[in-house]
């Protein structure tokens, strides 16, 4: 896709409707960072909906003007045309990377917008492993989701651990995608009864070690090379579809009444050889109904995907009082043990597109369908409160 030059002023704000800016960070040969395909889906499914929508990036978003420099998708073309646009009501967090989001100018940026009462913000920030599993420990409806969590800070946290699991993962506390998580298992009739397994970009790594302190040197090792604190977690027996071990992925998010809704859930079944069920190391999407009907049978199948559905509201409403921050979505990763019990391991306030056409569809909608619900909401209480 290429990029038009020439400017033009888009003036034409629908009535009774927010405009949507899409923020992003620029970028010195891109022009702006991000996934365009997801950009270009939101701006076509706005159009449709009667809004108007745009990508703007941190630099170009300027406040205290009528009109801002963003960019907009034309399909006929396959281009992106730089724009004048009015300055947007609702803002829509979409910045790619957890370091750019720690820029200063971005911070800086981000705190301007939510002391604005007229700009409205959502999702402002990336989540943070550690912080997850705090704020679920501090309800008593949400903490027995969560497995055993530690900081990974010396060997004695990793040798408590072991004690009481024979198995553990260890994962970066701003992790993405999988890389650098750990395994470790503790098969005590073998020679080396410590078996490390490592996540790369591609594949994994394994390692058997003769005791605990070799095990703690590679893995102080490992942690190191990725330069992240890391989280030391229970593993769970999960269920297996085809011999292989399954997850359930759930994308919650804010309707037009502003409360949480399931917008669906995907099956991802793992790689051969992978410590995650991510489809880009091996994995693979089911549907999730057919794999717990395979595990559990019709019954109890059908009664563990209502427990799921509901836990998931049941997170996300409580991880969202304790961010103390504007959510709109998130996506959840959520484990089922061999008995049907279910285990939250990770949200992510930044959802990947889900390839599931349903999902992606409503997906894009309920991101318009939110919006007109906080601009709503503003004209009522004179400006509301921008968080």
């Amino acid at each position: 896709m290429s990029l038009m030059e020439p400017q033009i002023r888009i003036e034409d704000a629908p009535d009774n409707k927010p405009v949507l800016a899409i923020l992003t960070i620029d970028d010195d040969i891109q022009i702006f960072r991000g996934n365009r395909l997801n950009f270009a889906d939101l701006i076509s499914t706005g159009e449709k909906l009667g809004f108007l929508s745009y990508v703007v990036t941190v630099k170009h978003l300027n406040l205290n003007r009528r009109h801002v420099v963003g960019y907009t998708y034309q399909a006929k073309s396959d281009s992106w045309v730089k724009a004048y646009f009015p300055r947007p009501h609702v803002i829509y967090n979409r910045i790619p990377l957890r370091e750019d989001e720690r820029l200063p100018r971005v911070r800086s940026k981000l705190k301007a917008i939510a002391k604005r009462p007229d700009t409205l913000l959502f999702n402002r920030r990336f989540f943070n492993k550690w912080s997850l599993f705090q704020w679920l420990k501090q309800s008593k409806a949400t903490r027995g989701f969560v497995p055993e969590t530690r900081k990974l800070t010396a060997q004695p946290v990793l040798t408590s651990l072991l004690k009481r699991h024979s198995l553990l993962y260890l994962k970066p506390i701003r992790g993405k995608a999988g890389v650098g998580i750990m395994s470790v298992k503790v098969q005590p009739e073998r020679n080396l009864p410590y078996k490390l397994q490592i996540q790369e970009e591609k594949g994994s790594r394994t390692y058997r070690c003769s005791t605990l302190h070799r095990l703690w040197e590679r893995v102080d090792k490992q942690s190191k090379a990725i330069g992240e604190p890391y989280i030391a977690q229970q593993g769970i027996a999960l269920a297996s579809h085809n011999d292989r071990p399954f997850d359930l992925r759930a994308l919650v998010q804010k309707n037009g009444a502003g409360r949480w809704e399931l917008t669906g859930i995907g099956a991802r079944v793992a790689g051969s050889k992978s410590i995650t069920t991510h489809v880009p190391r091996g994995g693979y999407i089911e549907d999730p109904e057919k794999v717990l009907i395979s595990v559990f049978g019709q019954d109890k199948a059908r009664r563990v995907m209502m427990k799921v559905k509901s836990t998931t509201l049941l997170l996300a409403r409580q991880i969202e009082r304790s961010s103390k921050g504007r959510l709109g979505e998130m996506s959840m990763d959520l484990g089922i043990d061999e008995s049907g019990e279910i285990w939250f391991f990770e949200a992510n306030s930044k959802p990947m597109k889900f390839d599931e056409p349903h999902i992606r569809q409503k997906s894009l909608e309920q991101i318009y369908h939110y919006s007109q619900y906080l601009y709503q909401t503003s004209l009522q209480t004179k400006g509301g409160s921008a968080q």
